[in-house]
């Protein structure tokens, strides 16, 4: 399917999205500590880590035996993510938040599940290590790509802190409540991309 390790790292960049990835941190944390916030960039990258290599081993057979299409899975996380988006939107700007070690834990949901491992990611590293086309040294190279990406991506979060400190708690809720709106537009948009491929293909969401 994609020839070079190159190629790979593209295809992973553009799935995992570790620029968009940003978004969503500085919004879903954007009341925790600095030191709160590391901890989240971490655990966060560590649920999508740990979720996107149970699917490179297993996913494939799991899709198979589910009978779950691609355009299912785009639909069912543009939904996940426009609910998020909406959260951000009508959010209250100086609500506390729980302790990242107790209670609802943002590393988890938005920032691992769907943001950094969404449904595109999810897939499209079943299809980059499919076992009837790629070698398992040829998989394990996308797996380290993978894990390369999602190093990018910490960083990235990381670097939302400065950010942060320079904008301040009202300057982050202007930009928690205009990214909610960028990331439900983007969140139709899959949405409607995905009905679009499944009535061009004349085929059910679900095989």
């Amino acid at each position: 399917m994609y020839s070079t390790p190159f190629e790979e790292f593209v295809v992973l960049w553009v799935l995992i999205d570790p620029i968009g990835s940003i978004a969503i941190f500085a919004a879903a944390t954007a009341n925790y500590s600095a030191a709160q916030r590391r901890v989240i960039a971490l655990q966060g990258t560590f649920v999508a880590a740990g979720l996107l290599m149970f699917f490179l081993i297993v996913g494939q057979f799991l899709i198979d035996a589910l009978g779950i299409s691609l355009d299912a899975f785009q639909i069912s996380g543009g939904i996940i993510l426009f609910l998020f988006a909406i959260k951000m939107i009508f959010s209250t700007p100086n609500a506390t938040p729980a302790d990242p070690g107790a209670g609802e834990n943002p590393a988890v949901y938005p920032i691992g599940v769907p943001g950094l491992a969404g449904p595109g990611s999810l897939l499209g590293i079943v299809l980059l290590t499919d076992n009837n086309r790629f070698s398992v040294p040829e998989q394990v190279v996308t797996a380290s790509l993978t894990m390369l990406v999602l190093a990018v991506a910490f960083v990235f979060m990381l670097a939302a802190t400065p950010i942060l400190k320079v904008i301040g708690q009202n300057g982050a809720a202007i930009i928690s409540r205009v990214m909610g709106l960028v990331l439900a537009s983007v969140a139709v948009d899959n949405v409607i991309l995905a009905m679009r491929h499944v009535m061009a293909q004349g085929l059910p969401i679900l095989n």
